[in-house]
């Protein structure tokens, strides 16, 4: 039974990117493995969130874990800041990392670009805190997109370096987790990169099916190509992109040769697309309009996933501590 982690930061509600990026790998992962899933919510702090807010999105993310199909009963299901040892392997793991790896993450230049006012020590070190999230469990596997492809191979990194600085072999290496299929990045409606919340361009699971028709309908497109098979704009890319992770094959091929004979009716594929992504998400915003009002319910899981998640972490610590060279007197 391996291992395995995956967490998803606390902004406010979960979206399609999240769902096919992860989430629908982890709900699949519950039955044969032992498994912990976390809500970042200490990640979220690069952004300096609305303290006001905070909570709230904590609140939203947990639901949306367990509308989607995360069984407490099977997964350890837990909050990142209430687990301290996180912390502590954070600051641990910060004294092995060095400051040109971490200025060359992919992450961090396109954050620094968006965000040039608040570059901050732990945007910087974002990696760091990801990998402590991940081997304070010892993980084996993690599910991730193909946009944490990097933060996973720098986790590797930090974990073999632990190991060849104290001479032995204590944390795994752990890899990327997809089910044999191609790492899949969700892109945006607008015609840019991944789709996220502080892009605006993001469809939530929670999404009313209103909200949904009207977003697809305003994704970007252009007249339509000119010749035969030729190459999509990414922005059209996009819209077969989302096409193919919530349509059946068929549907998918269907606009692929229309697209390729020149025929291609974008408000068709919108109309279509809009169907099939609420046939994705209605089951599941039921459940988190059920789930909201059961704040009992709410606290019960968070409170013993956090109890779990120690166990787990403060053992990892006990023997880093121990190798590292701490000691009580």
């Amino acid at each position: 039974m391996d291992i395995v982690l995956s967490g998803i930061r606390s902004t406010g509600k979960l979206h399609l990117g999240n769902y096919f990026g992860a989430l629908r790998n982890f709900i699949r992962m519950q039955d044969e493995n032992r498994c912990y899933f976390f809500i970042a919510d200490l990640h979220s702090l690069t952004t300096h969130p609305d303290p006001k807010s905070l909570h709230e999105n904590v609140k939203n993310v947990l639901i949306d874990y367990l509308a989607a199909g995360l069984d407490p009963e099977k997964s350890v299901i837990y909050v990142q800041s209430d687990v301290k040892e996180v912390i502590e392997l954070y600051l641990y793991l910060n004294m092995h990392a060095y400051l040109g790896e971490l200025a060359k993450t992919v992450s961090f230049k396109e954050k620094a670009r968006k965000q040039p006012k608040n570059v901050n020590a732990g945007l910087f070190t974002y990696p760091t805190l990801m990998a402590a999230d991940i081997l304070v469990h010892r993980a084996d596997k993690v599910p991730v997109g193909k946009d944490q492809e990097q933060h996973l191979e720098m986790t590797r990194r930090f974990a073999r370096r632990f190991n060849n600085l104290y001479g032995l072999e204590y944390f795994k290496e752990p890899v990327a987790y997809n089910f044999g299929e191609e790492l899949v990045k969700i892109p945006g409606l607008d015609g840019s990169g991944k789709m996220g919340k502080s892009e605006g361009n993001a469809i939530y699971l929670s999404d009313t099916p209103k909200e949904i028709e009207k977003k697809v309908k305003r994704a970007l497109t252009d007249s339509g190509p000119t010749e035969f098979n030729s190459e999509k704009p990414d922005y059209i890319e996009n819209l077969f992109t989302l096409l193919r992770v919530v349509s059946a094959p068929e549907v998918v091929e269907h606009y692929e040769n229309q697209w390729n004979r020149c025929e291609i009716r974008y408000g068709d594929l919108k109309k279509q697309l809009a169907e099939d992504i609420i046939k994705v998400t209605s089951p599941i915003r039921e459940r988190v309009i059920e789930l909201s009002g059961n704040e009992p319910y709410l606290r019960k899981v968070a409170k013993e996933g956090a109890e779990k998640a120690r166990e787990s972490a403060a053992a990892t610590l006990a023997d880093v501590r121990e190798i590292m060279g701490f000691k009580s007197f």
